[in-house]
């Protein structure tokens, strides 16, 4: 067998990146193979599709996977088995990135099962993969036979110091206050997902231009990369799904005007609204023959779907109006509740409208902090966020296996949208877990999260700078006539059927996060600053509505809330407070019965002690200060007598600092034995330290000089 043709290309960022793509050495018998390179960072994307559309199929069964394989940095798995196993959240979230970015830009024709594959295959410790991940799958799809109307692509831009920056590294990113990940095509955006440090609607803006001018040069490189493949030249025809425009117009003869006018009803109860569209398709399938019924039965259902979608779209952009009869700017009633569950270290109820959350804060110590070991990321982080959503939310009956990638990447939309405000040092000790439980859901679920997860946190006492909320922004446009409606806190139905699904979380002074799907060509960023400038007075007015239940942090924690207490010891007395085999603090905690956690930071020992008994925790400050405590010649202190040797009696004066207090410095008079003093072992003792050996560390004790000189007896 030839070897085939290795074709490269190459893309400048500026400032000394430079992206080669390269296809034709590896994976050769996959539909459609790249190699991305940045600096030693490399990506293997392929792409393989069915040759035959299932039977009955109705939808793009398409799977999109991401996976980091370890010895891409030269390192070993974790866990028992050292190889990798199921993905990381990190690699699902990257793997949703490339998903949403790419599922949009299939024709609709195409509903043969495909399966895109991207692996990082070599790590460069300060270029992060997943801005390539959507540039090599699409380079993938490019370079194939599949029917697909990209290219796309995908990039990050940080604003660091001011200056917007292309695919920055992990050192860079870390001083930046915008940091998104942004597609789309050569024309137009198509996903949008970051988190902000409170900026302005215009600095967003700003940074998803920017965006799009490297992702344009990004997708005229694929273009010229899949001329050169013999392959891509001619795409795999699919035959033609099953139609019968007939039974289509008949269909919409019957149904439209009905679908239309249940739409005009306005009717609030999403159950209740199902159900009288489910009517009319009901009547129509009444007034036709069983047969037909069966022969065309997936046809007709999925010609109602159309119809009633189009009828939907038709009075909104008419109307102005929404289908539970709000105007596009108006905001579901909201109520919310926090301190509803009395042990739990925070909670926080969140309805708005049909979609409730019901979210509570854990507090917890560094040992629960969560450990991220990814073949390119590594650390430790203190703030978790969990988003769960159980069938019962919407009234369906589901297996419930393991949590859903839309699960993870919900939470991780609201833990960014959160993590701008929590202030450092001191003023959070903890580790913090959120968990978000929707409780009923009809659309932005997500942004009830962030809502509640704001009030929870309020109500367990943590200091955020200032409290956050979320709206999800929708959009019906119509391309043709130029007509749009620009719809706030949208419904689950009007997700469905609109195209755009824009969520933005910020406070009062800017925005945090946000997240953007749109499935139309052409938006105009005139109709996007509409989209934000809508979404900021939705915002503020969901923060006014929350404040009238908590507005700021309570002054303290709840009682049964353990307590932290910090403190900051030289790194060379960690050993002396662990001890021998971690005797000393070990004892110390079974002593107190607190928990007490250390952390080698620099030149210091950080030192947490966790309780919740106060006096517990000040025991074990006080042992810890005499630890750490310096003798001092010449000092006086008041020990305990340890142990009784012949010579004399070791006295500890600070907590784990023993000297000799010999039997000539017990008092004035002569003793043949110790024990002749009176003193035994466990006393109390006052003595001065009389000298201290810098080389030994040996203390010289004496207590006679404590006590006044007897008279010598005469002659």
């Amino acid at each position: 067998m030839s070897k085939q043709k290795e074709i490269q290309k190459t893309i400048d960022l500026g400032d000394g990146k430079i992206i080669t793509l390269e296809t034709g050495k590896l994976a050769k018998q996959a539909d459609g193979a790249v190699v991305v390179r940045m600096g030693d960072t490399m990506l293997l994307a392929t792409v393989v599709a069915k040759s035959e559309v299932r039977e009955g199929q109705s939808f793009l069964p398409l799977s999109v996977d991401y996976q980091e394989k370890y010895a891409a940095a030269g390192r070993f798995p974790g866990g028992f088995f050292k190889r990798e196993a199921r993905p990381s959240e990190h690699e699902i979230l990257i793997s949703r990135l490339v998903d949403r970015a790419l599922r949009p830009m299939f024709p609709d024709f195409y509903q043969a099962e495909t399966q895109v594959l991207i692996s990082l295959i070599s790590a460069d410790k300060d270029t992060l993969p997943d801005a390539l991940a959507g540039l090599a799958a699409s380079a993938a799809l490019s370079v194939s036979d599949i029917p697909f109307n990209g290219p796309i692509s995908e990039v990050r831009v940080a604003r660091i110091e001011g200056t917007f920056v292309i695919n920055p590294g992990i050192k860079e990113k870390e001083s930046a206050d915008i940091d998104l990940i942004v597609a789309g095509t050569l024309e137009n955006i198509i996903m949008v997902e970051g988190e902000m440090k409170e900026v302005s609607e215009a600095e967003l803006l700003d940074a998803i231009k920017k965006a799009h001018e490297a992702i344009k040069i990004q997708c005229q490189v694929q273009s010229e990369l899949a001329t050169e493949v013999d392959k891509a030249k001619t795409k795999r025809e699919y035959p033609p799904q099953d139609a019968d425009e007939d039974l289509l117009a008949r269909m919409e003869d019957a149904m439209f005007k009905k679908l239309y006018d249940v739409a005009a009803q306005c009717i609030a109860d999403k159950h209740v609204r199902r159900e009288t569209f489910d009517q009319v398709l009901a009547e129509y399938l009444e007034g036709i023959a069983e047969e037909e019924q069966e022969e065309k039965g997936e046809l007709i259902k999925t010609y109602f779907g159309d119809i009633q979608k189009k009828a939907i779209r038709n009075f909104v952009l008419d109307t102005q109006k929404r289908l539970d009869g709000r105007k596009p700017d108006e905001i579901r009633d909201i109520w919310a509740e926090v301190d509803y569950l009395p042990a739990a270290h925070g909670s926080a109820v969140f309805t708005r409208g049909e979609t409730q959350s019901l979210t509570t804060v854990t507090l917890g110590t560094k040992l629960d902090e969560q450990t991220i070991d990814g073949a390119v990321i590594e650390g430790k982080s203190k703030f978790l966020l969990h988003y769960n959503f159980p069938p019962f939310c919407t009234g369906e009956v589901k297996m419930m296996r393991f949590t859903s990638r839309r699960e993870i990447g919900h939470g991780n939309l609201a833990m960014r949208a959160l993590k701008p405000v929590l202030t450092n040092g001191n003023d959070n000790p903890y580790t913090i877990r959120v968990v978000s439980d929707i409780l009923e859901s009809n659309g932005s679920s997500s942004m009830a999260t962030v809502c509640a997860g704001t009030m929870a946190l309020m109500d367990a006492g943590i200091k955020i700078s200032k409290p956050v909320s979320g709206i999800a922004m929708g959009m019906i446009a119509d391309t043709k006539t130029g007509k749009y409606a620009i719809l706030s806190d949208i419904l689950g139905d009007e997700d469905h059927l609109g195209d755009m699904d824009f969520k933005v979380t910020g406070t009062t002074d800017g925005i945090t996060a946000c997240q953007m799907d749109i499935k139309i060509d052409g938006l105009r960023y005139e109709l996007l600053e509409e989209a934000l400038a809508q979404a900021r007075k939705g915002r503020l007015h969901i923060l006014k509505e929350m404040e009238k239940t908590i507005s700021e942090p309570r002054p303290d924690y709840k009682p049964h809330v353990p307590r932290i207490v910090k403190m900051t010891v030289p790194k060379e007395f960690i050993g002396a407070i662990i001890g021998p085999g971690g005797k000393v603090i070990q004892e110390l905690q079974k002593e107190s019965g607190s928990t007490i956690v250390i952390e080698e930071v620099g030149e210091y020992g950080m030192v947490d002690i966790v309780s919740e008994n106060k006096a517990s925790i000040d025991y074990v400050v006080e042992r810890i200060k005499g630890i750490i405590a310096v003798p001092e010649i010449g000092q006086i202190y008041q020990g305990k007598i340890k142990s009784i040797v012949p010579f004399g009696m070791f006295v500890e004066i600070i907590p784990g600092k023993e000297g000799l207090l010999h039997i000539s410095e017990i008092e004035w008079r002569r003793l043949d034995k110790v024990e002749d003093s009176g003193f035994k072992v466990g006393d109390d003792i006052e003595v001065k330290l009389l000298d201290l050996d810098k080389k030994t560390g040996k203390l010289k004790l004496s207590r006679k000089a404590l006590l006044p000189r007897e008279p010598r007896r005469p002659n």
